[in-house]
This record gives structure tokens, C-alpha cells and sequence, in this order.
């Protein structure tokens, strides 16, 4: 009988919208997936200059390497997300790049030189958000920092608001790994309501900001940790997405930046 009890309340969680109706994966761990669509999955081709707060980073550790993105936001620090430096050794950090093999310059730092969020949290995908310390790097047309929201009591959901997310990730489902020219998209943010639909109320919390992905432009794999950026502002940090692909048309979501000022305050001492 305690099964059977067990067994309704589970079913009656799920159609509340508390547990996933899709499974929720980060970009860096997306298994490639065949397509009959074949459509560019990241937008449009950036040109130099034009996103100088993006750096690509090249991770590795003692099980293999993978491919993600992040923010400068100040000289010496890069936010990006911690699905992407969970478990990692080291960090190359390529600054300044449309080219991903042809940055302006690289730096390779030890995970000594890295704070992820304590609270983490691989299942349910909270918190996932790392700062990286990097030795002093000078700013140039090619390389600055991104601004981040002020600190405020209250801040916009953003619902409505068109965003733009960069990133080396995948083009489409059935392309191999990242791609070699940075791309970018515009998306439109939508509310936690409707992305919670699709990956349920314990992944989707106020801490996460999601948006459409229509005509099968969305971020994918490679993408990791990228940023999501409004009128020069950060917002969010590329998280996960639908299981099934990128192309299918359901929500993208991202860690909400507002969110965590105060950690990013306490740990780096930026404020924006």
C-alpha cells in the first residue's frame, strides 16, 4: 500500500510540473543525434570584434577534453557555467577569437584558479555557475569585459525581451562537436511557467532563465557556458536543453545572473 502511495504521489508530481516531462541536458553532454531538418542551429556567423567579452574554453581533465564557452567580466576573472568545470584539471581560456584556433592570445590555468558554485547540483541542474581567476589580461577592441546587471531589491524577468546568445556550439544536431567559427542568435525570453512545462518546477527554479528556440535556432553543444546578452548586459549563462536535440523546437535554459551577484561579489568582488 506505502508502494502504491508512493507510486500516485510521484505521477501526480510529474503532471504539476515538478519533475521533468523532457530530460534536461547540459550542451557539453549531448550525445549527437540524427535530424532529417539539417538547419543552422546557431544563427548567424559573428564578425571580429564584435562579441570581444566571449572566450572559448578548452577543458581537460584525466577522462578526456570538451569544448565550452564563458564571459570576461573583469581583467582577471571569466564566469562561466559549472557543468563545464565539473571535473576538470585545467582550463585553456581562448581570448579574442571568431576563428576558435586563431584567438588573440590563450591562457592555461589549473582548477586551483577556479570557484565553483559549493551547491551545485549535477541532477537537478541548480547553481550552475563557476568563476574562473585568470592572470591580468588588457583589454581591446577584441577582448573586453561584458557588464553585469547592477545589484538592485528587484530585477526584470525578462519575459519578452529579445536576448542575444554566442557561442562555438554545434550548428545543427547532426554536426560533430563545436564549430569553428563563433555564431550567434537572437532568442526570446519567455516566462518560467512555460519553460517549466517542459523540464519541471525543481529544475526550472527562479534561479534559471529560459527561451523559445522557434525556426530551430537554439544553443547546442560547445556552447556550454556562453553567455546571454541583453543591450550589453549578462544575463544568463547557456545551462541545458531538451535531451532530444536542439532543433526540436522546446525551450533553452540558462543560469539567471541576477541570481547570483551577491556570490559573484563575494567570491571576485565585482560588482556591476
Amino acid at each position: 500500500m506505502k508502494v502504491l502511495v508512493v507510486f500516485v504521489l510521484a505521477i501526480a508530481a510529474a503532471s504539476a510540473g515538478v519533475l521533468p516531462q523532457i530530460e534536461p541536458v547540459h550542451p557539453r553532454d549531448r550525445i549527437t543525434k540524427p535530424t532529417i531538418n539539417g538547419r543552422i542551429t546557431n544563427g548567424k556567423n559573428a564578425v571580429a570584434n564584435q562579441f570581444p567579452y566571449q572566450v572559448g574554453l578548452s577543458f581537460v581533465s584525466l577522462k578526456g577534453s570538451w569544448w565550452c564557452g564563458g564571459s570576461i567580466i573583469d581583467n582577471s576573472w571569466v564566469v562561466t557555467a559549472a557543468h563545464c568545470t565539473d571535473g576538470a584539471s585545467y582550463v585553456t581560456v581562448y581570448y579574442g577569437a571568431i576563428d576558435r584556433f586563431s584567438p588573440q592570445f590563450t591562457q592555461t590555468v589549473s582548477k586551483s584558479s577556479w570557484i565553483q558554485h559549493a551547491n551545485y547540483n549535477a541532477k537537478t541542474i541548480n547553481n550552475d555557475i563557476t568563476l574562473i581567476k585568470t592572470p591580468s589580461v588588457s583589454f581591446s577592441a577584441a577582448v573586453k569585459k561584458i557588464k553585469l546587471p547592477a545589484i538592485a531589491s528587484s530585477y526584470s524577468n525578462y519575459v519578452g525581451e529579445t536576448a542575444v546568445a554566442s557561442g562555438w556550439g554545434m550548428t545543427a544536431d547532426t554536426k560533430p562537436g563545436a564549430t569553428k567559427n563563433l555564431q550567434y542568435a537572437d532568442l526570446t525570453v519567455i516566462a518560467n511557467s512555460v519553460c517549466q512545462k517542459t523540464y519541471g518546477y525543481l529544475v526550472v527554479t527562479s534561479k534559471v532563465i529560459c527561451v523559445a528556440t522557434t525556426n530551430a535556432i537554439s544553443t547546442c553543444q560547445g556552447d556550454s557556458g556562453g553567455p546571454l546578452a541583453l543591450d550589453g548586459t549578462l544575463i544568463g549563462i547557456t545551462s541545458f536543453g531538451a535531451e532530444d536535440g536542439c532543433e526540436i523546437g522546446l525551450p533553452a535554459a540558462f543560469t539567471r545572473v541576477t541570481s547570483y551577484l551577491d556570490w559573484i561579489k563575494a567570491n571576485s568582488g565585482i560588482v556591476g
